[in-house]
């Protein structure tokens, strides 16, 4: 199983990646062995995470994510539906 994730950097930027080990992933955004992006914005918060059942469908939804606008990804990460919809017609 894969995951995709989206994270909170300490200067409140969104972050989002894929993994297969969150936690483990999380540890090394913390300790500066993640992604360059998080590398000078720790501590990092896990907000979001999405199971997807192959790496290829992982990669797709992290693209599309990463498209979003921060409202729309907020919107996704507090599961407000309803949001998410009305933003949905701009960065699909």
């Amino acid at each position: 199983m894969w995951y995709v994730y989206i994270i909170k950097c300490a200067d409140t930027t969104l972050y989002t990646g894929v993994t297969k080990d969150v936690s483990r992933r999380i540890k090394e955004h913390n300790s500066k062995k993640g992604g360059s992006y998080t590398r000078t914005r720790t501590p990092i918060r896990l907000l979001y995470q999405e199971p997807q059942p192959h790496y290829s469908s992982a990669l797709k939804r992290e693209a599309q994510i990463k498209r979003w606008t921060k409202s729309k990804k907020v919107a996704l990460i507090n599961g407000n539906l309803t949001e998410l919809s009305r933003l949905r017609v701009s960065h699909d």
